[in-house]
């Protein structure tokens, strides 16, 4: 077939149609409830247009409008409804929680447009989620809407992306002489090994705490195959923004060493909700990674009181073209907004390194229908034809 063709629901910054764009699909519109996010989609996706609202004010036309296509003539449809209501991170977590809901918004939306392919992500607490349930019905309400569905857990180390970080993937197809695949794992033990913190970042230049050097050239070559890949083209790195530490954080940064965490900090210097805390707890907490480490999981603000988010050799916590870097995002990606925004749309992303293996499974599953022969039946037996 020819050019594949995309439209991504819930895009943000566009971290996964980065990845299937890597992958040569055509991502021909987006759509988000945030504007400063569907700038920064806008400035980094030229050939998609943007669909600003909720989703649940957005129509199935509205977006085959964007996208220039008919029903059943987009590929894929792609997206992560906001994951905020499942997450292992927030504890108040569960099914009445209105963002639980938006899968459904997703669905009404595929009964419309009639993509061949679906992909939807999620947290991996979507699993726990009412014992389960919520799973179960986004499986059968594609089941129901003539799909064949698969899921699975992918860890975006294992496919070159430099951060531990768990996402629960749905991958659907009405195609009939199609498996369903999920990527292999390219990075791991016997396989290349690991992306580590300071193969993302190493070539950035130096900051100090609360500094934001605005567009500045690298002052350094690329020192690694993943740096002069995210490089690309790029002269100037941009969004290599700290935010200002308290005095007492430069402080208790002072004792930790990388590898450490909260626990080299002297009794006295500690948060005092943090003194009472077992030495078995937190244990992210305050953390500096050594060099050789896999980041923890970017969330949306690189907040050291919550993980380990202390860069390796300076006393400061992670700029967001730091956070980019470990979510594989090209350099090329210009973060409109604040500061804070700017960490919430680089958090939110699907790695687009992780989109882009998810893309090829695709692809190369949908090409396996070519060398599928039908058959039919000849005097009661199964012939190929």
């Amino acid at each position: 077939m020819g050019s594949w063709t995309a439209i991504d629901l819930f895009c943000g910054a566009g971290g996964l149609s980065e990845g299937f764009r890597q992958a040569g699909v055509h991502v021909l519109a987006g759509q988000d409830i945030d504007a400063t996010f569907g700038q920064t989609f806008s400035q980094t996706h030229n050939e998609a247009t943007f669909v600003y609202g909720p989703i649940q004010s957005v129509s199935a036309d509205d977006l085959l409008s964007a996208a220039g296509c008919s029903p059943g003539g987009v590929d894929i449809l792609i997206g992560g409804p906001p994951c905020q209501g499942y997450s292992v991170y927030n504890h108040q977590r569960g099914a009445d929680d209105p963002r639980a809901g938006l899968f459904k918004e997703y669905l009404r939306l595929v009964e419309a447009i009639q993509p061949r392919w679906l992909v939807m992500e999620n947290v991996t607490g979507i699993t726990s989620i009412a014992g389960g349930a919520i799973v179960r019905e986004i499986q059968a309400g594609m089941r129901r809407l003539g799909y064949r569905v698969d899921m699975k857990l992918l860890k975006a180390e294992e496919y070159g992306v430099p951060q531990e970080r768990r996402r629960m993937f749905f991958i659907a197809t009405k195609e009939e002489h199609c498996p369903i695949l999920f990527p292999n794992p390219t990075h791991g033990p016997e396989l290349q090994p690991f992306v580590t913190v300071w193969d993302a970042i190493s070539d950035l230049p130096s900051l100090k705490n609360g500094q934001d050097m605005g567009a500045r050239a690298y002052g350094k070559s690329a020192q690694n195959p993943y740096q002069a890949v995210l490089r690309g083209d790029c002269t100037v790195v941009s969004n290599h923004s700290a935010p200002r530490l308290s005095k007492v954080n430069l402080e208790r940064m002072k004792h930790i060493p990388p590898g450490g965490s909260w626990r080299d900090i002297p009794y006295d210097l500690l948060p005092a909700g943090m003194k009472k805390a077992k030495r078995s707890d937190h244990t992210k907490r305050y953390g500096r990674p050594a060099k050789s480490d896999l980041a923890c999981t970017v969330l949306t603000k690189c907040d050291v009181h919550w993980g380990a988010y202390i860069h390796p050799t300076q006393d400061r916590s992670f700029s967001v073209r730091e956070a980019a870097r470990l979510q594989s995002f090209p350099d090329f990606f210009t973060f409109s907004g604040s500061r804070t925004e700017q960490y919430v749309q680089v958090g939110n992303a699907v790695p687009p390194l992780l989109g882009k293996a998810v893309a090829e499974a695709i692809l190369s599953a949908d090409n396996m229908k070519a060398n599928v022969q039908p058959v039919r039946k000849k005097n009661g037996m199964l012939h190929a034809v």
